[in-house]
């Protein structure tokens, strides 16, 4: 159960994935709009220079097609001949035949200033400026496109864009359009008139430009300024005839009248040309002024669009990342999710795996297939801990029932030792009783006493002896002093102890002793030894015999020896076989351990605390033997093998090497 202030793993690695993936997306939208944004306002200005550029070579173009076209009609035979009378019809095909729009085109005599022909009206368009033109041409003069006189109609004393331009029947509606009259002098070539200024052929003509700012249209509209800062050309009627100067942006403007007077082509950004305030966006170029004498005057044209059409495009490009956006945080987050679980279940089936493990004796198999190699390696160290836990509860549960086991041996064991304490005790304390208070009638039964309180106090010796011996090697105290011995010798004298009790059960004693052998060990510890040994076949044997055999063997024939020099290459093997009771086959591992007894009712039947074998099994390892036990089963008999390291000498290894 989670505690509070805790987090799945699955929950922290979505949430890292989040964390990490949508910031990095929305940072990477939001350099997407500012690339897209900057591109565009790129594009504009490029395209607003560009068609500031164009529209400047339109307005040249027209002024000068307009220019020739009109010194061509001034060159035909009908305008220089007093004799043709037919203007007005060729007035009327002019028009038609000139390539520009053409408001108004009239000849008028210049003498009179009476209107010969015209094609908007009787009235004369245009107060003719006096002294334009010579009043004889040379007869080898050309007239030249700057015999043209040009006049803005705008700025004409006669004309007001706000007024006349819309009361006028001949011009159309208002528009943003540059309005130009062309004048030329019109040369008559009669014989008393010669090359005689006599007519002016003025032509109104309109060139129309862009007057809207139209979305996604990158060209804007044009303005047009003089040098003086003068707009000549406005989408608003009112703005026309205004100095720059009046303007909120004047300084801006002016620095873009000097930049384009000087040769530059460019953009720049404005910010209260408009009259709502909008920020523009203005390509600049400059164009020779068509109405000027002076060939260095020259006419600022601008592109402008505000900042918002330019960008106009921006919003479609803003939905779409913004639906983009929304569909990668969705995909983001679906990732997120299928990679956490994808990353998370092997954790989570291996915690699974973890809290379900309710038995180490038969576990589940440890979960595959976790694809990652990380979750991989936990996998194997769990199955490795759980094969440790494994072992280590296999042991602990052997190591339970051994201290039960030796509890109860121990138990076996104290129930034993105060009987086999007790009754070496009764029989001194009766002894010495009888002798105490005078109970006997003979010196010779005061001396039977005597030696049984004696028995008795030499049993109760022996048995504090083996508990003494057993908790000595317990606590690795327990020293031994190892030299070569007579083996044959000690085991004569053994048997010499056990012959009295030999003789009073009527049981056959057998020896097959090869002599001499000397032998590695401690002589009072193997001897004790030995004791033991033939004690437990005298005692346990009731009838029968009792076979001791003592031999030097190779030592590959007794696994379980060890010894300290390195030319010991034989052992001496000492075997005693009895026909005794035997011991069942299922308690014959046991009967090494400390205070092991076969059974209760064989200890109370025969004596004995069990200390025997564990003290004699203790004894032969420390001085570098060994000790086995065998038999068949109940009263088949008992073989006990002793192996222990010889001493030898070279002569007596080579000896029994040719054995």
């Amino acid at each position: 159960m989670a505690k509070l202030g805790q987090s799945s793993f699955r929950r922290i690695l979505l949430s890292r994935i989040l964390l990490l993936s949508v910031p990095v997306l929305l940072v990477g939208e939001y350099v997407t709009y500012r690339k897209a944004r900057s591109g565009l306002l790129e594009t504009a200005r490029l395209n607003l220079t560009e068609s500031a550029v164009e529209m400047a070579q339109d307005i040249n173009d027209w002024v000068k097609s307009l220019q020739s076209n009109l010194i061509l009609a001034t060159e035909s035979t009908i305008l220089q001949s007093e004799q043709s009378k037919d203007y007005q019809q060729f007035i009327k095909e002019l028009e038609q035949q000139l390539p520009t729009q053409v408001n108004c085109l009239q000849l008028v005599n210049i003498q009179t200033n009476q209107i010969q022909a015209s094609s908007c009206g009787n009235e004369v368009i245009i107060e003719i400026p006096p002294n334009l033109w010579a009043e004889k041409k040379p007869q080898d003069k050309i007239l030249t496109l700057t015999s043209v006189y040009i006049q803005n109609r705008v700025f004409s004393s006669q004309f007001s864009p706000l007024t006349r331009l819309e009361n006028s029947v001949s011009v159309p509606p208002w528009r943003n359009k540059i309005q130009l009259v062309f004048m030329a002098p019109v040369y008559v070539t009669e014989s008393q008139n010669f090359n005689q200024l006599k007519y002016v052929l003025i032509l109104e003509s309109s060139l129309p430009l862009s007057s809207k700012d139209r979305p996604k249209s990158l060209t804007g509209f044009t303005v047009v300024l003089d040098e003086v800062g003068r707009i000549i050309a406005h989408p608003e009627p009112e703005r026309v005839g205004v100095n720059i100067n009046e303007e909120t942006d004047g300084p801006r403007l002016q620095k873009i009248i000097d930049s384009a007077l000087s040769g530059e082509k460019d953009f720049v950004h404005l910010f209260f040309f408009d009259q709502q305030g909008n920020e523009l966006l203005a390509g600049y170029d400059a164009v020779s002024s068509p109405i000027s004498q002076d060939k260095e005057s020259q006419w600022v044209i601008l592109a402008v669009t505000s900042l918002d059409d330019a960008l106009s495009g921006l919003k479609e490009i803003n939905s779409v990342l913004f639906y983009l956006t929304i569909s990668l945080i969705a995909a983001s987050i679906i990732a997120a999710l299928y990679l956490s679980r994808d990353l998370a279940r092997p954790l989570e089936r291996l915690r699974d795996y973890a809290l379900t493990i309710n038995s180490l004796e038969s576990p589940r198999p440890i979960p595959q297939n976790l694809k990652i190699r990380e979750f991989i390696q936990l996998g194997q160290a769990i199955s490795i801990m759980v094969e440790r836990l494994q072992s280590r509860a296999s042991a602990l549960e052997l190591a339970t029932k051994e201290a039960q086991i030796a509890n109860q041996l121990k138990d076996e064991f104290l129930r034993i030792i105060s009987h086999e304490l007790r009754t070496p005790l009764n029989g001194i304390i009766n002894s010495l009783q009888f002798l105490r208070d005078d109970l006997c009638d003979t010196p010779k039964e005061e001396q039977e006493y005597l030696d049984m309180a004696n028995k008795s106090a030499l049993h109760l010796y022996s048995i504090v002896n083996d508990i003494l011996d057993i908790a000595l090697i317990q606590e690795g105290q327990l020293s031994i002093t190892q030299k070569p011995v007579d083996l044959v010798k000690i085991i004569r004298e053994a048997i010499a102890t056990q012959s009295l009790e030999v003789h009073q059960k009527g049981l056959s004693l057998k020896l097959h002793l090869q002599d001499p052998i000397k032998v590695w060990a401690d002589p009072d510890k193997l001897k004790q030894v030995l004791l033991n040994i033939l004690s437990n076949a005298v005692k346990f044997t009731k009838k029968g015999r009792i076979i001791i055999t003592a031999e030097v063997l190779p030592i590959v024939q007794c696994d379980r020896i060890s010894y300290e020099s390195c030319e010991e290459k034989f052992q001496a093997v000492i075997v005693v076989q009895d026909t005794g009771i035997g011991i069942a086959v299922e308690k014959q591992d046991k009967l090494f351990q400390p205070f092991a007894v076969v059974d209760g009712s064989t200890t109370r039947e025969f004596g004995g605390i069990g200390l025997g074998l564990s003290i004699s099994q203790s004894l032969m390892t420390m001085m570098g033997g060994s000790i086995e036990l065998y038999s068949k089963g109940e009263n088949q008999g008992t073989t006990v093998t002793l192996c222990i390291p010889v001493a030898l000498s070279s002569s007596e290894t080579k000896l029994f090497s040719n054995l």
